[in-house]
């Protein structure tokens, strides 16, 4: 639950194959599988022979891994080899179904900015957020080259299951009875761990809104325990997009990750009723009960602002 993601990158070199990677599959799949990773007939070079290419080669610290056929937003970090961050506006990324096939698209990740002025800090001031879509279950690889400046290319992979963990896209919200300020006798404590809390984001329940028919964000996250270097400033995105007009008529409801916000004592039961294989997690819902949009791990006030702009 809530692996961090690496700092250290490890990379086989001798055989190409990604030897440790961070926030990967839920059911163990090793990032160095090679499913799919027979060499193909094609003069298009292969995902390896880009990585390969002039520049240097180094893994994707991955930010999401809950996958599934169709589309998915993937979201990653890539760090150079003096462990410097590289946050460029946007990155060329190839999709390939193994390290020794041709890439089958392209497509383009744009880094977005994480958390606000004056909140809680990440360790990164950005993240880059592509959509990939997966055809087939299976393990896939991406090769991202951040646009301009010194040339340096990240590989990475991403498992894809048949569907993901968590609920989806087009699936029905749980009615989860989740804590608000009634629930709690007003102990905005034991509701959340941020610094500064949202009181907005504790009056309504998941099963009171949906019982309402308001549209709503609901986000999984713990301000104080975020296990990651970004998804620490995800709550104070959450109350941004809140305070703006054009949220206006949606409601904001933000659950803590651990049982009684201790660690120790393991995820508590909305965590697991939402099936979170890992956190932060954010749903944006219709007024019908339906998810529109799913947000793992960090994102923008802008990606959240644009989701929340469909369901008003």
């Amino acid at each position: 639950m809530g692996r961090p993601l690496a700092a250290a990158i490890v990379v086989a070199l001798g055989t190409g194959l990604l030897a440790a990677s961070c926030g990967g599959s839920s059911d163990g799949a090793a990032a160095g599988d090679t499913t799919g990773a027979e060499t193909t007939s094609t003069s298009e070079p292969t995902i390896e022979q880009l990585w390969r290419a002039p520049g240097e080669d180094v893994a994707a610290v991955p930010g999401t891994s809950d996958n599934a056929v169709g589309s998915n937003r993937i979201s990653f970090l890539i760090v150079d080899k003096q462990s410097k961050l590289i946050e460029r506006p946007t990155a060329r990324v190839w999709v390939s179904r193994g390290l020794k096939r041709a890439p089958y698209a392209e497509t383009t990740a744009r880094l977005e900015p994480i958390g606000i002025p004056g909140g809680d800090s990440a360790g990164a001031d950005g993240i880059y957020v592509a959509t990939v879509t997966a055809p087939t279950a299976g393990t896939y690889w991406y090769l991202a080259e951040p646009v301009g400046g010194r040339k340096i290319q990240a590989l990475g992979n991403m498992v894809v299951r048949k569907r993901t963990a968590a609920p989806g896209v087009g699936d029905r919200a749980i009615a989860s009875k989740t804590p608000t300020l009634a629930s709690t006798g007003e102990d905005l404590s034991a509701l959340t761990t941020s610094r500064r809390p949202d009181r907005a984001l504790y009056t309504t329940s998941v099963a009171q809104a949906l019982a309402t028919h308001e549209p709503f964000v609901l986000a999984f996250a713990t301000p104080q325990y975020c296990q990651s270097r970004t998804c620490g400033p995800v709550v104070d995105t959450v109350s941004a997009v809140r305070k703006r007009p054009a949220s206006t008529g949606v409601r904001f409801i933000h659950v803590e990750i651990y049982k009684d916000n201790d660690p120790a004592k393991g995820v508590n039961q909305w965590v697991s009723q939402w099936r979170l294989p890992t956190e932060p997690f954010t749903f944006v819902v219709d007024r019908d009960g339906i998810i529109r949009t799913r947000l793992e791990g960090a994102f923008s006030v802008d990606e959240l602002a644009r989701a929340v702009a469909k369901v008003r």
